[in-house]
This record gives structure tokens, C-alpha cells and sequence, in this order.
């Protein structure tokens, strides 16, 4: 076996097309989306055999330094089977020189690799699986374990939801795994006549995408991001946009002639409503326009529901939880293995932004909650390892001072 740094696109593609251990944060488009996002240069390394065949392979997103040095992360890295310690060693081996070479301060990687059963509040399952020995080896091996952080206070949340599809027998099964309270607002969903599109353009998102941020307090990414991601991973069709239009006036007239003919009070009463809720949208929205999208990637076996944006009209008429809901169903139908909700943190009951009512909303969804085993760093320079984060938060408190 041989370490490379020569892997090419078409080669890096095809592994990471094939591999069952593949993540969409180690493809080689994320790597791109990162160079041009965040200046982040992508370096695609693995391991060859005597045939020249790759065996494993890995991104890993350089930082430069001052001083002439630099650190990598490798997002989800890497893929490849972590259970395959012959595989695993020859490769760490090979990044320690890597890192040598380049003058690196460290490696950070949080593979995919869960570290515990966990119930739906992300409690240890006493008696459940687990990955102790692996984690163990891989610390073993001269990787730095950063700590079980329960919050988003690393580079990827540690927990998420995930439907695992191999559990149902048909999708009317995924369903009933729904908590009621989420599936009661797609039911209600249909009342509104939604017309359920996939886009091609993030613009619509993006207009969606600042509400949320703004109502959860986190801050939305620039346009250009968005239309980065979609533009490089839409090339393969490593991307979905679910969007979701709905139409005022029409629904308007139709409630209005639901309740010429309706008999029953309580059933009126509710018509009256919807029929004032949407003349009130009308005065902005008069036509059909889009009130939700959602943004989902893929790999070879996994899909994840990526970025939400939504405006308040979506939550009335339950369009949001819709959109999750054909998301699923469309992951279901097309055989990937499993949906994944991309992330929420692994305390239920933190007042922390609103992470304990992300973490609410994803749990009623249903699916298992997965624990991952956390952030690894492997060290290359001991001493800069401890004085970077120093060195960097002086930086931007600098850069801050300026700016104002």
C-alpha cells in the first residue's frame, strides 16, 4: 500500500460514487464549494495499492498560517471502512508524514462513526451497541479526541436523527413512525392545495432561508454560498430543492365556497379563519407564490435534509412539515438507506439559541437519534497546537476591533 497525493478528480469521484462508506461532506465538489466559500484549498489524498487501485481516500481542507504554516479539517473524513486496522494504520502513517511535509500544525477529522445507541433524547441506551473498541483504537493510533461536546460548538453537530429505511416494510410504516404532532400539519397540509416542485435556482430559498435564520438567531449565509453548493453538487445530481407554492386568492374563493355549503358551526368557524388568514396574505401575496424550500444533498446511500427556509405562512399551513415529509418519502422511493435531518445537539433541554426546539422538532419527526464519536485532531506540532487558538482568537478580536 502507498500513500498519494496524485488522486484525481475523475478517480476520487468514482471511489467516492462507489464507496458504501461515503459521506456528501467528503465529495469531491464539497471540496470546491469550500475553495471558493471560504478560501479553503482542497487537497484529495489516499492509498493505492501495488495495482494502483485506490483503497481509501480522504478530503482535507488546508488552512494556511502565519509562519509559513497551516492545519487541515477533513469534514466526516474519511472514507473508507475505520474497522479495517490494517487499512487504518498505513494511512494514519501516511498523514503524519503528509503533515510533515507540510508543515502542518494538525489534522481534524469527525468521521460518521457512531459512538453509542441512544434513545430519542439522547440518553445512552444501557446494554445498546456501540463503537468503544473502535474508538479506542483510533486513539490508539495517535489521534487527539477533542471530547463528547453536546452543543454546536465543533466544526459538525454530534448528534443527529436518522430514518433508517431497512426498518420499514413499506413507507406507510416510515409514516406511523411519525409523532403525531408532526404528522397532524401534513394532513392539514392538503386542505391548502400546495403545488410540490423541485427548483433549480437557490433564489427563492435564499429569501426564505434569512427568515429562519433570523427567528432561530444564527446568521444565514451569504447568497453565494448557497449558489456555490447548489451549483457543484447539481452537476451530478448530488442535490434536491423541494419547494412548496401555495396561492392566496384562489384559496380564498375556494374557502368561501366551502362555507356557502357548510352546515356544521365549528367547521365554519374554522373556514372563516382561513379565509380572513388569507386575505390578509393576499394584500402582499395576492398570487401563487413560494412559502417554503428546502435544500437536500445525497451520496451513494444516504440523503440528508441540508438548509430550511420558510416564511410564516408555511407554519400556518403546515408547508414545513410537508416539505420534510416529501423528502423523506422521496429518499424512501429512490432506495437510499436512510434520511438524515443534518444535525441537532445532543442536550434536549439547553437554552442555547433555540437548539432545544430545533432538537424538538427533528425529534418528532422521528427516526433513530445517532450519537457520532466526536472531533479527532492528529498532532504534528505540539507546542503551535496549544498557542494557535490563542493566536487566532487574538485575530479576530483584532480584525473586530477594525472593522468598527
Amino acid at each position: 500500500m502507498k500513500f498519494v497525493t496524485d488522486i484525481t478528480e475523475k478517480e476520487y469521484r468514482e471511489f467516492w460514487e462507489k464507496n458504501e462508506y461515503n459521506h456528501f461532506l467528503q465529495s469531491y465538489e464539497w471540496g470546491q464549494i469550500q475553495k471558493k466559500n471560504r478560501n479553503q484549498t482542497p487537497v484529495y489524498v489516499g492509498m493505492r495499492d501495488e495495482k494502483g487501485n485506490i483503497l481509501c481516500e480522504a478530503l482535507l481542507l488546508k488552512k494556511s498560517t502565519p509562519l509559513h504554516m497551516c492545519y487541515f479539517y477533513s469534514p466526516r473524513g474519511f472514507t473508507m471502512d475505520f474497522n479495517n486496522q490494517e487499512l487504518l494504520e498505513a494511512f494514519t502513517k501516511g498523514l503524519k508524514e503528509f503533515l510533515k511535509e507540510q508543515n502542518a500544525i494538525y489534522l481534524k477529522l469527525d468521521p460518521p462513526i457512531m459512538y453509542q445507541e441512544v434513545d430519542e433524547n439522547a440518553k445512552k441506551i444501557e446494554g445498546g451497541k456501540n463503537n468503544y473498541e473502535l474508538f479506542n483504537n483510533i486513539v490508539k493510533l495517535g489521534y487527539h479526541h477533542n471530547g463528547f461536546n453536546l452543543l454546536y460548538d465543533h466544526n459538525q453537530p454530534r448528534f443527529t436523527f436518522r430514518t433508517f429505511f431497512n426498518k420499514y416494510e413499506t413507507f406507510d410504516d416510515v409514516v406511523k413512525s411519525f409523532h403525531t404532532s408532526f404528522y397532524r400539519p401534513i394532513k392539514r397540509s392538503y386542505n391548502y392545495d400546495l403545488e410540490i416542485y423541485m427548483d433549480d435556482s437557490i433564489d427563492t430559498f435564499y429569501d426564505l432561508a434569512e427568515l429562519v435564520a433570523s427567528k432561530d438567531g444564527f446568521n444565514a449565509y451569504p447568497h453565494d454560498y448557497y449558489k456555490n453548493v447548489n451549483d457543484y453538487f447539481s452537476k451530478h445530481g448530488y442535490i434536491k430543492i423541494f419547494n412548496a407554492k401555495i396561492n392566496p386568492t384562489k384559496l380564498i374563493e375556494k374557502f368561501k365556497k366551502e362555507l356557502e355549503n357548510e352546515k356544521k358551526d365549528n367547521r365554519k368557524e374554522k373556514i372563516r379563519k382561513d379565509i380572513e388568514y388569507f386575505e390578509n396574505l393576499a394584500k402582499e401575496h395576492p398570487t401563487e407564490y413560494t412559502c417554503a424550500s428546502l435544500i437536500c444533498t445525497y451520496s451513494k446511500k444516504g440523503s440528508w435534509s441540508l438548509y430550511i427556509g420558510n416564511d410564516e405562512a408555511a407554519a400556518y399551513t403546515g408547508t414545513v412539515n410537508r416539505l420534510y415529509y416529501e423528502y423523506i418519502k422521496d429518499a424512501y422511493e429512490n432506495k437510499y438507506e436512510y434520511a438524515d435531518l443534518f444535525g441537532v445537539c445532543g442536550d434536549p433541554t439547553t437554552k442555547f439559541k433555540n437548539l432545544a426546539g430545533i432538537f424538538e422538532y427533528k425529534r418528532k419527526i422521528g427516526g433513530d437519534c445517532v450519537e457520532f464519536v466526536g472531533e479527532f485532531d492528529l498532532i504534528n506540532k505540539p507546542f503551535w497546537y496549544h498557542v494557535l487558538p490563542i493566536l487566532l482568537k487574538v485575530y479576530r478580536g483584532v480584525r473586530k476591533i477594525i472593522k468598527r
